[in-house]
């Protein structure tokens, strides 16, 4: 996937905020894409980066065929997007 500008990544996360559950298999397979490329063209702390992994683990935890380790990897990506703001604004 080529790299993005972020006004694309944001175009991408607005439409990315899944409601519906016939949506949630389409987003989490678009978001296990474009995660890594915006970690690496936004940065890891960028805000749209952060959302984009929250509306990621938002569409595993409410995805009613949810598997254990969709469950899983949900709460680890939420504790991880939670923990890694705060840890660059206490450094700063």
């Amino acid at each position: 996937m080529r790299d993005k500008h972020p006004t694309e990544f944001k175009k991408m996360v607005e439409r990315g905020d899944i409601k519906g559950t016939s949506k949630r298999k389409e987003a989490k397979s678009v978001y296990r894409k474009t995660i890594p490329v915006a970690r690496r063209v936004l940065g890891e702390g960028h805000r749209l980066t952060l959302k984009m992994r929250w509306q990621y683990a938002m569409a595993l935890y409410k995805d009613d065929g949810a598997t254990l380790d969709d469950l899983r990897e949900a709460v680890t990506t939420l504790e991880d997007t939670v923990r890694l703001p705060r840890r660059l604004f206490r450094s700063a």
